[in-house]
């Protein structure tokens, strides 16, 4: 059976590089994202290139209709969807406090809520068919305090590590996928100032994604892309929370 897989937030950053690596392998593609034009574009291009099948499902994951249009592809029996890559989200420039509840529960939903409802709705099928991957994007930050963004990302991380052990059993794996500053258009939504970062933190989509899949394929629960992030990730755990949050946040600033 051919492969299909599905891609949320699929037109930019790391959910293009995704695209195109799949799309290399041969397998078809369902991209997701808001912009129903650059999705088209997005997927002429892809079409084009490398000869697969490529849907389109503009959808607002904000919205419960977008969210059960999603969830009514992953269901769908006909070209079913072997892998979910959970990648749409947003970072947040105010802290929590300074920002309105509205936006911190709409931050938390694209982060938890929405690749929770898409994993579970994904599972179905996957569990009958004894094989299948669901990779969530999360970040380094899920293993800092880091805010809300690391705290959701973090939840996303804790899922993905339970769901790998409780349905790897049955074929699926489940990965977060926890990479650091990957030069992509997220930094610049946030209109984050990319040079305050210091220049041997920053990490290549392509490569990102590269490392993701490899370690998806090999059954991994927690994939973290390069060598430095590993090493910083692993003295997190070691240092005292209030030292790691001051570190976390002068990297942030590029101080």
């Amino acid at each position: 059976m051919t492969e299909t897989v599905l891609i949320t937030g699929a037109t930019a950053g790391l959910g293009a590089e995704f695209a195109r690596q799949i799309a290399v392998k041969g397998s078809n593609l369902v991209l997701v994202a808001r912009n129903s034009e650059r999705l088209k574009e997005k997927a002429a291009q892809l079409r084009g290139k490398y000869s697969v099948q490529v849907e389109t499902l503009a959808a607002d994951l904000l919205t419960d209709d977008g969210v059960s249009r999603v969830v009514a592809r992953l269901k769908q029996s006909a070209m079913p969807v072997t892998t979910l890559i959970n990648n749409a989200g947003y970072g947040l420039t105010k802290s929590f406090a300074d920002n309105a509840i509205e936006t911190e529960l709409d931050h938390l939903k694209i982060h938890v809520e929405v690749p929770l409802t898409l994993s579970h709705a994904a599972l179905q099928g996957m569990r009958e068919r004894r094989s299948g991957h669901i990779i969530n994007v999360a970040s380094v930050a899920g293993f800092t305090p880091r805010g809300t963004y690391g705290a959701a990302k973090a939840a996303i991380i804790s899922f993905s590590r339970w769901a790998n052990i409780c349905y790897g059993r049955e074929g699926v794996n489940v990965m977060a996928l926890c990479p650091g500053f990957v030069h992509t258009e997220f930094h610049q939504w946030m209109n984050v100032d990319k040079k305050l970062v210091p220049s041997w933190m920053w990490l290549h989509a392509d490569d990102v994604v590269a490392e993701a899949l490899r370690d998806a394929a090999r059954g991994k629960a927690v994939s973290i892309p390069s060598v430095k992030y590993k090493v910083l990730v692993g003295l997190s755990r070691l240092l005292p929370p209030a030292l790691v949050a001051t570190l976390a946040t002068l990297a942030k600033r590029g101080r």
